[in-house]
């Protein structure tokens, strides 16, 4: 089963959707990508939870080490990691009640596609989900 994009409408209904977004690799310095990915979706009005065992907190939120750590209800996973993690997370990620894995621009990998789709996850790949918002709203 190859990589398949969700088209603009899906897109929109999951950002719609969502409320809040596990960032995992969001990183607490301003002049990140991550950061400032993360920062634009907050202002937007999701809640951000930053995955990253090296800070203790970003964007005014309590940092978790790993996925499995968050107990709150996670509806996007977005994955600001290289392509040579994304099995990792996929692996945390079965572990939570997500149901969206977003990794951002440059990130893809197709057996992570596969795997997290058997498991019924809608997967977007190599494509910034600030992108995506300010695109289909």
């Amino acid at each position: 089963m190859d990589y398949i994009h969700p088209d603009r409408e899906e897109i929109r209904n999951i950002l719609q959707d969502a409320q809040t977004i596990a960032v995992v690799g969001l990183s607490d310095k301003p002049e990140k990508t991550s950061y400032k990915v993360a920062k634009a979706m907050q202002e937007n009005g999701y809640r951000i939870i930053p995955v990253n065992p090296t800070i203790d907190e970003a964007l005014g939120e309590k940092a978790y080490s790993s996925l499995g750590d968050v107990q709150e209800q996670i509806d996007i996973i977005n994955v600001f990691r290289r392509s040579v993690f994304l099995k990792d997370v996929a692996r945390d990620a079965i572990t939570t009640d997500a149901k969206v894995f977003w990794a951002q621009q440059g990130i893809f990998d197709q057996e992570v596609y596969q795997c997290l789709k058997k498991r019924n996850f809608t997967v977007i790949m190599d494509y910034c989900i600030k992108v995506a918002y300010a695109t289909t709203k």
